[in-house]
């Protein structure tokens, strides 16, 4: 099992920057697959981002293309999402998820395809 712990969101003014972190605890962790996702008021889960095991292999969802960066470090057990240029409507709980993929790699773009969740986040964008 993966146990997820999510920091680094706050209150940012438009065009700001956030870094957001995801510590990760368990035997599998290396091996999987990782996810940021959103979920805006209102609004279903959305995929943000996906990083392989290695991070040699990303994702990123059209609307965050340029601006959010997936990044990981297995040797601290961490995932982060850099989250730069900020808008209004990036405001939302974000989450990290885990997929236990085994080293593979597939586009996992819908949350029913990972494992494990965080409890989210907070970011909320002022414009």
């Amino acid at each position: 099992q993966v146990q997820l712990v999510e920091s680094g969101g706050g209150l940012v003014q438009a065009g700001g920057s956030l870094r957001l972190s995801c510590a990760a605890s368990g035997r599998t962790f290396s091996s999987s697959q990782m996810g940021w996702f959103r979920q805006a008021p209102g609004k279903g889960r959305e995929f943000v981002a996906a990083i392989n095991w290695s991070g040699a292999s990303t994702d990123y969802a059209d609307s965050v293309k340029g601006r959010f960066t997936i990044s990981r470090d297995n040797a601290k057990n961490t995932v982060y999402l850099q989250i730069n240029s900020l808008k209004p409507e990036d405001t939302a709980v974000y989450y990290c998820a885990a997929k236990e993929s085994q080293y593979a790699y597939v586009r996992a773009a819908s949350w029913y395809e990972y494992d494990y969740w965080g409890q989210g986040t907070q970011v909320t964008v002022s414009s």
